[in-house]
């Protein structure tokens, strides 16, 4: 199988020839491990792309750091909020919210989408067309339409606000998906295999709010993107951390063909039935927190061959996905790669 084709059969629940990787090369981890790091990764490679273009990121800026020699940093994005960091690389908290104030929403103004025209569309076509002549899975896109709702509006404010169904965060809502519908066709004017999407709903008990709440504000606008990507005959990723048990099959019905969850909120044996149940495919993130962070090496070489047990992945429907945040101790993070890559040869 080439990885393009190994991918495709995971997510339609067809066997595989060896196990499905993602590796994503997170900032925060490449910047506080180093090159090693990049040797791992070079040296395993996986099955969304080719790892040996990727290099080092480019370190925090010096004016990033306080007297004391600790990260600080506070940037302002495209949509106007506000962030403070204090880890590198790790996303960090917004202190000044653009629509606070919703007398201010008549002359707001999203950021432009990128073009799907012009010299840097071009390169960034013929980069997607070597790509899959590569024989990789190429996956585009990633909309927020919740996470961006929070960061636009105080988090607390956005949700009584949806509760109310209120006319301004209506507004609001519908700007950010006009906006993450542009990204989305431009991701599948390049040709993508699948445009992706993530929002966290959950809590590590329950929902954020009610599956009806949810229901009536959020699914008709998802329901816009996913058909637009279903209707170019592409599939629809979805990541969603927390307890998000009762918006399965909804994301399902909705048209998505794959799940990101947040393992560790859920019973693995039942989620690896429901899921298998619903034809919905899922990405194995081995746990990030009390794992990496504080397992031994046995530990996450146990835990990631109980998940490829537990989810049948020879058999589809799943891939292992690989992310080093900072804080994972470097043993940790070798356990993992030679874990991945014992189970692929």
């Amino acid at each position: 199988m080439t990885p393009r084709e190994r991918v495709l059969a995971a997510i339609n629940y067809q066997p595989v020839d060896k196990i499905p990787l993602q590796i994503h090369p997170s900032p925060g981890g490449l910047y506080e491990h180093g090159p090693k790091l990049l040797d791992l990764i070079h040296a395993c490679g996986h099955d969304f792309g080719n790892v040996a273009t990727w290099t080092m990121p480019e370190p925090p800026a010096p004016e990033d750091f306080d007297p004391d020699g600790r990260y600080h940093a506070v940037k302002t994005d495209p949509w106007g909020t506000t962030w403070e960091y204090r880890i590198f690389g790790v996303w960090g908290h917004p202190i000044d919210w653009p629509l606070n104030d919703l007398t201010k929403l008549d002359d707001y103004r999203p950021p432009e989408p990128p073009p799907c025209e012009g010299p840097e569309f071009d390169a960034d076509r013929r980069t997607a067309a070597k790509h899959l002549a590569d024989g990789y899975f190429l996956l585009g896109g990633w909309g927020s339409i919740f996470e961006t709702l929070h960061s636009l509006r105080r988090f607390e404010d956005v949700l009584m606000d949806v509760a109310l169904d209120t006319p301004e965060i209506n507004r609001i809502e519908d700007m950010i998906v006009e906006h993450v519908e542009a990204c989305a066709k431009r991701s599948l004017a390049l040709g993508v295999d699948a445009v992706t999407f993530g929002d966290d709903y959950g809590t590590q008990s329950a929902l954020l709010m009610s599956p009806t709440d949810w229901r009536r504000f959020f699914r008709p606008r998802y329901q816009r993107l996913f058909d637009l990507v279903r209707r170019a005959g592409k599939d629809v990723f979805f990541h969603c951390c927390g307890k998000i048990d009762p918006l399965l099959q909804d994301f399902r019905d909705l048209g998505a063909k794959t799940i990101w969850p947040q393992l560790p909120a859920f019973d693995l044996r039942n989620l690896a039935r429901q899921c298998r149940d619903l034809g919905l495919a899922i990405q194995l993130h081995p746990d990030r927190g009390e794992l990496m962070q504080h397992g031994t090496p046995q530990d996450i070489r146990d835990h990631v061959h109980r998940l490829i047990e537990t989810f049948d992945t020879p058999s589809g429907g799943s891939w292992l996905y690989v992310e080093i945040d900072p804080g994972f101790p470097y043993p940790n993070v070798e356990a993992l790669f030679e874990t991945a890559m014992d189970l692929r040869r």
